[in-house]
């Protein structure tokens, strides 16, 4: 009896032993801040084998992922991925918003109760107190009661923040006034040792003394339009075009490092050194790490996506995914982690390239539209300030004064459709608090549903022409329902993920539950999206 019972023991723990091969060391999300799906096939030919194409060609893509709401925008697009819910239940509107209570302009992840580590600026009082729900990080935390590490890394904040979620070991993000990372006392009151380390090596004066030239000779770059254009935007401090010179920057030269592609191979840097700082992968439990690449972002909107810049971003990008790959086979092991990688949003061609090859586009400013919504308001209903802000395409009342003077709120944003309906780049204006009343397509009501919040969306949400978006002379931006904002790569390589495409439409929010999935853990507590069967297996 003694001898079965040891036999029985020995089965038992074997097979806890087996379960516990089910899950990987490591997840690595990778969020490439602005990035097009199209921008996997433009630059294929010129990639190397271990970047972009090991996990298009060895792991599982998924071609054709959408974004399920609007506004299509950084911090709502890090915190669908991480939750998989929608601005409708997360709580993240935008990157800013307006508060009704406040009765101010708000940013996604101001929290005026912590305070900076790391630097005595004032870019560390942030948290991610503003999300309202899970992300798949606290979820992994909890399902191992907290001994599972999760931590988010970005040059900006809400890039790091809202993935790493509410209960993270850590979020790190840049700061321009020291030149390094930091994080708040929400998570520490102290920067690690390997942080400080990273940060006494000043990498970031490292990388601008090389100035940035193209990697390759520059007539190569045939898949972007001519440099020097004069719709581009310019870095920070300096008004030339390639090269770039970095190396003599006197002012604004950390903001002017965000927008060159080394701010990538300093996100990678600083990825390693946690990895190694943190025994990230190699303590018996899954960990997490949330690693965002915000430079691509500020090129985006800089140069367009049709730059050269752009171009040369993705080529020197694709060599330092390859260098992070190789170096997790070293670390962790090949098949021993899980990667994905995706978008938090695309982006729009700029107005200026766009017309110069004859596709309608152009911009508009939503501030003159604020003064001439309050002026046809005054003319119809009396003095005063009608409008308190035009933000994320929305239009907020000021609703007490409406009350105080017992005016027809219901006429008030039938006013506002009306003039909104006259300026040349609106195509629809709704009311939002009666959507249902809209007559719209499909995929955008539900997008314009999914991301009205009743608490912190405005009253009246209105919709530019395709191509047409609130901006400047030069750059570009994103933010609508339209594909080119809202359709993103979706990629998956590594422990339990099988060789293979598919074209079915997919969206954000179904990237969290297939995570929840593959590591066999509790949804996020606001998820609606469905689980990726063709990537988990199930």
């Amino acid at each position: 009896m003694k001898c079965f019972r040891l036999l029985v023991l020995f089965f038992i723990s074997s097979a806890l032993s087996a379960q516990e091969l089910k899950q990987p060391k490591l997840v690595v999300g990778i969020v490439v801040d602005q990035m097009r799906p199209d921008y996997l096939y433009r630059f294929y030919n010129r990639y190397g084998a271990d970047g972009f194409k090991r996990m298009m060609n060895d792991g599982f893509v998924c071609g054709n992922t959408f974004i399920p709401y609007t506004p299509t925008y950084t911090a709502p697009g890090h915190t669908c991925i991480y939750t998989g819910s929608v601005p409708a239940l997360h709580g993240i509107v935008g990157n800013n918003w307006y508060d009704k209570e406040k009765r101010k302009n708000v940013y996604c992840t101001d929290d005026s109760s912590v305070t900076s580590v790391g630097s005595t600026s004032a870019a560390g009082k942030m948290s991610p107190r503003n999300m309202w729900a899970t992300s798949i990080a606290d979820e992994l935390r909890l399902s191992t009661n907290f001994r599972s590490k999760t931590i988010g890394i970005a040059l900006k904040d809400r890039g790091s923040i809202l993935p790493a979620g509410h209960s993270a070991n850590a979020a790190y993000w840049f700061d321009n006034a020291s030149g390094g990372w930091i994080t708040s006392t929400y998570y520490m009151q102290a920067l690690p040792t390997w942080l400080m380390q990273l940060n006494a090596k000043n990498l970031p004066d490292a990388y601008l003394a090389k100035s940035w030239n193209t990697l390759y000779p520059i007539e190569t770059y045939v898949q972007s339009t001519a440099d020097a254009k004069s719709y581009e935007g310019i870095l920070p401090g300096e008004d030339e075009t390639f090269p770039h010179r970095t190396d003599n920057l006197k002012n604004n030269k950390y903001e002017s490092f965000r927008v060159t592609p080394y701010g990538n191979t300093y996100t990678i840097d600083a990825a390693k050194a946690a990895i190694e700082g943190e025994a990230l992968g190699s303590r018996g439990v899954t960990d997490l790490l949330a690693v965002s690449f915000s430079s691509p972002d500020y090129i985006g909107h800089a140069f367009g996506p049709n730059s050269i810049e752009v171009e040369d971003t993705y080529l020197r990008l694709d060599k330092d995914l390859s260098d992070f790959f190789t170096y997790l086979d070293n670390k962790i092991g090949k098949g021993q982690y899980l990667v994905f990688l995706t978008a938090d949003h695309a982006v729009a061609h700029v107005p200026g390239f766009a017309k110069e090859n004859k596709i309608p586009a152009a911009t508009t400013s939503s501030s003159s539209l604020r003064r001439s919504l309050n002026d046809t308001l005054q003319k119809e209903f009396g003095t005063g300030n009608y409008i308190l802000s035009v933000i994320n395409y929305q239009v907020h009342l000021n609703n007490d004064l409406i009350q105080a003077n017992k005016l027809d709120r219901t006429a008030i944003k039938k006013a506002i459709i009306k003039t909104l309906m006259t300026q040349p780049g609106v195509m629809r204006a709704v009311d939002f608090e009666n959507l249902t009343d809209a007559a719209l397509p499909q995929p955008v009501y539900t997008m314009l549903a999914n991301g009205y919040n009743q608490k912190l969306s405005g009253e009246v949400q209105f919709i530019y022409k395709p191509g047409w978006f609130d901006g400047g002379e030069s750059g570009t931006t994103h933010g609508s329902w339209n594909p080119y904002d809202s359709h993103i790569p979706l990629l998956w390589y590594g422990w339990g993920i099988k060789k293979g495409k598919t074209n079915r439409e997919i969206y954000m929010t179904d990237i969290a539950p297939t995570l929840a999935a593959l590591l066999q853990i509790q949804l996020p507590n606001a998820s609606i999206g469905k689980v990726i069967g063709e990537v988990s297996g199930q």
